[in-house]
């Protein structure tokens, strides 16, 4: 889903995702989401965390490898290109203002939305061994919603799988400004915001606010966005207060997140399924080249193909799903051409995608290697970024309590 920057306010341009903490990462994360966050990280003003108390939701009996799970997949983040100059990398659990907010949000979310969410009984189900019928795990998609509207972040990267948590984080974040937003003298404390935008800006505001709430303009109301978003004349809380008074609500607190759609990760795993853990099909972003070239020598082909003669079909087989992925049309050509005429054994198929594994791995396992040895540097970079994450997230909880009469 692509939004135009110029029709949102600076907030919005905040963009969040979060990672739970599984240990050393594979091709599967980089392809389905490092790789995302690289290129986002120049575009949005973006934060990227640790999500280690969504880890404890499944594994809250196994908790031994959490800490060396947390570091490395924070170097695998280093190592492949994720920037700290760029984007703020922090701990969940350093942040408790995640933890506050989870509690504040539950006050008023229907139980019915937690046990509606798609993934609550999927995992139930994936997950039978675990006991899983606990208090934290039905609330984890509300701590998702903790998550991006504690930073008020704009837009939130998923696959299609993820939708249904944005939607429902949209419906939280809707109902605390319905329930909240209706401060005492709304109406007269956004007409005296209006006026201090001058008479120029003033009335262009209220034009454009007429536009949409009379006709549904959307331009008008991305245009009237712009405009708020530009004023220096009036507070952070007017224009929550004309955010909200353009739509005929009351004040926005909490705005609502977009979806950021991404492409689903086409990195296939080395028995043909999706690449998982679960699945032992994977390659570490750290496996050593001689690991990694054992593994692709002898994962399955097509199992037509007993004897180096007989004739094959790519589409049955899984190094061409790697073929895919890594390598250019005159080698895909050749593969197709070769496995259908034995013309070439599955050995010299898997020759391309191996040098191309190897040479998308050597740069990144250089980078791992200083950041491996170099933990206090890795340290120091998650916790500047747990500060400067904290600060922001300070200043959502004051807004929150306030409004929610907490502030005494």
């Amino acid at each position: 889903m692509e939004l135009s920057l110029s029709n949102l306010p600076n907030q919005q341009n905040r963009v969040l995702s979060g990672m739970r903490p599984t240990g050393a990462l594979h091709l599967g994360h980089y392809h389905g989401v490092l790789k995302n966050w690289v290129k986002l990280q120049h575009e949005y003003e973006c934060y990227f965390f640790v999500a280690d108390w969504h880890a404890l939701t499944t594994h809250y009996d196994d908790v031994a490898v959490l800490g060396d799970s947390v570091w490395d997949m924070v170097i695998d983040w280093l190592a492949v290109g994720v920037n700290p100059g760029s984007a703020c990398l922090f701990l969940q659990s350093q942040v408790p203002e995640h933890a506050e907010l989870h509690l504040l949000l539950s006050m008023i979310t229907p139980l019915g939305w937690l046990e509606r969410v798609p993934t609550y009984k999927d995992q139930q189900e994936k997950l039978k061994e675990k006991d899983l019928a606990t208090y934290g795990f039905l609330g984890y998609p509300l701590l998702q919603s903790a998550d991006i509207l504690v930073y008020k972040a704009g837009m939130v990267p998923v696959g299609e799988d993820q939708v249904a948590h944005v939607e429902m984080t949209r419906e939280v974040a809707r109902r605390f400004n319905y329930i909240y937003g209706r401060e005492i003298g709304y109406e007269d404390k956004a007409l005296a915001a209006i006026k201090k935008m001058g008479k120029k800006n003033a009335k262009l505001y209220t034009g454009l606010r007429k536009k949409f709430q009379e006709k549904g303009d959307e331009e008008a109301i991305a245009t009237a966005r712009a405009l708020l978003d530009s004023q220096q004349n009036i507070t952070l809380s007017d224009k929550e207060r004309l955010y909200g008074y353009l739509e005929g609500g009351g004040r926005v607190i909490l705005p609502e997140p977009e979806v950021l759609l991404t492409r689903a990760a086409k990195m296939p795993g080395l028995d043909g399924q999706k690449m998982s853990k679960s699945y032992h099909n994977t390659i570490a972003l750290r496996e050593t080249p001689a690991e990694v070239a054992k593994k692709l020598k002898t994962m399955p082909t097509d199992p037509a193909r007993v004897r180096r003669n007989d004739p094959g079909d790519p589409a049955k087989c899984p190094v061409w799903q790697f073929h895919l992925v890594y390598s250019d049309d005159e080698t895909k050509n050749w593969v197709v051409e070769g496995c259908k005429t034995a013309g070439i054994g599955c050995v010299d198929c898997k020759a391309p995608v191996i040098d191309a594994i190897l040479e998308e791995l050597k740069p990144i396992q250089e980078r791992a290697r200083e950041y491996e040895e170099d933990k206090a540097m890795v340290r120091n970079i998650i916790h500047e970024g747990n500060e400067k994450a904290r600060d922001v997230a300070r200043q959502t909880l004051i807004e929150v309590r306030s409004a929610m009469g907490l502030e005494y």
